[in-house]
């Protein structure tokens, strides 16, 4: 009999894997890259932007290879076993500081970037697709989702509590040694991770449409509804968010605030502030309609910073603020993963295909395209603000540092809220849920005879 709490913890790991790396990089490699590797903020910003453009040749293909995979251990499970060892290995090269010149860096790093960036598409995008696989249960989805939002967000927490100190530890002053033994370490505890995820998860929903017909790639972009592009937005602006909030956290707390003993705290704090809201989410969900929630949250989020700028002196103000973002940052995080099998299922449901791997690919794409994004316009604003690194900072420079951290995150909030408006799958929920297992037994039966 199928342990329902082990398959939530095995798929939930997947995502704690994933953010071992991801959180990292999210956090901590603007500032790796201009403080410990060596080259300019804003060659950064342009390098973490360009290379998104080969993500989406990358995802798309990869989306395409997981819709036309049909194996015994199921459609996106055995990439979980292809991929981690690669994921292993480009993390480690990625956080290597080479013994080269300034070009040969920036070669170094966009060649080691773009093969992470790869092997991550390789296991997130299976991991983004086989929640309508595992059950159709909406309930039991919910759980799903929640699982992997409190894995992941316990494993930003890892990052954000332990990556300094483990780099003080292993680096003994040397921060280039630090990073390069500390990114190995999680590299190799993510691969054992995803070898766990699958064996503990099982796809055993099938689709509910003929196999036969996934095999014209231009169809496939034809099933794509307009509710694929709200939740594409969702997850562009989500992980902006994410990416200018704790990377610009780092700048923030050690500049602007002189508070840089903070960071442990800020890092741990600000993360796991957000896991009773996931905790709850499942309960939450029953209770009021998707839409309703996210919008909620982002106002939530708003009301956070807003604390922070007015009371920026006050350490109790600080740490409600924190509270406050982020519940409202991981209610917004949780939400937009939790309406993704029902995007997935809407275009089975309104255009009759099975295009699970092609949706995720977008998310997948847009995700680190948002990212890509954040990170370009942190660097122009403080190359144009004057930021320079190891040294006290001008007005100027305090003031970019501002914008990025408060500011800017404002404004996706109020766009998160202007994307989920357009999302009008909360009263069709059960409904689709009904045809389409109707349509799977009549698949079953018609196989059967």
């Amino acid at each position: 009999m199928e342990n329902r709490w082990l398959k939530r913890v095995g798929y939930g790991s997947g995502d704690f894997a994933c953010n071992l790396v991801f959180g990292t990089m999210a956090s901590y490699l603007m500032i790796f890259y201009t403080d410990v590797f060596g080259i300019g903020a804003a060659v950064v910003g342009a390098m973490l932007l360009y290379t998104r453009m080969l993500d989406a040749v990358t995802d798309t293909i990869m989306g395409l290879i997981v819709d036309r995979t049909h194996t015994r251990w199921g459609q996106g499970r055995p990439y979980f076993v292809i991929g981690a060892p690669f994921f292993a290995i480009f993390t480690a090269m990625t956080f290597f500081v080479p013994d080269l010149g300034e070009t040969g860096k920036i070669v170094y790093a966009y060649i080691t970037y773009i093969l992470l960036c790869c092997a991550y598409t390789v296991v997130n995008i299976p991991l983004n697709t086989i929640v309508p696989r595992l059950t159709s249960n909406i309930d039991e989805r919910n759980k799903l989702v929640a699982s992997r939002m409190i894995f992941a967000l316990l494993g930003t927490a890892v990052v954000m509590t332990i990556t300094s100190p483990l780099v003080e530890f292993f680096g003994q002053g040397d921060q280039r040694r630090g990073f390069f033994i500390t990114m190995t370490l999680y590299g190799v505890l993510a691969m054992f991770i995803f070898f766990f995820t699958f064996s503990q998860t099982r796809e055993v929903v099938p689709p509910a449409v003929k196999i036969e017909e996934k095999s014209n790639i231009r169809e496939d972009f034809k099933a794509l509804t307009s509710q694929v592009w709200v939740i594409v937005a969702l997850n562009f602006l989500y992980f902006g968010l994410f990416v200018i909030r704790n990377s610009s956290a780092l700048y923030y707390f050690t500049y602007n605030l002189g508070r840089a003993d903070w960071l442990t705290f800020v890092g741990f704090f600000g993360v796991l502030s957000g896991l009773p809201i996931l905790l709850v989410l499942p309960k939450l969900q029953q209770m009021f309609p998707q839409r309703r929630l996210l919008i909620a949250f982002a106002i939530t989020y708003i009301v956070g910073d807003l604390i922070c700028w007015a009371f920026s002196s006050s350490a109790i103000a600080l740490i409600l603020s924190l509270t406050i973002t982020g519940i409202g940052m991981y209610g917004i995080f949780g939400v937009t993963f939790a309406i993704q099998p029902d995007v997935i299922d809407y275009s089975e449901y309104k255009k009759n295909r099975s295009i699970s791997g092609m949706i995720a690919a977008l998310q997948g794409f847009f995700v680190k395209f948002g990212m890509g994004v954040a990170a370009l316009a942190m660097g122009l604003i403080m190359k144009m603000g004057g930021y320079i690194p190891n040294v006290e900072q001008s007005a100027s420079s305090l003031f970019a540092i501002e914008v990025c951290f408060l500011w800017l995150p404002i404004v996706i909030c109020v766009a998160i809220i202007i994307a989920i408006s357009f999302y009008h799958l909360d009263a069709i929920r059960d409904e689709m849920g009904k045809t389409l297992e109707t349509r799977r037994k009549q698949l079953a039966f018609a196989a059967q005879n």
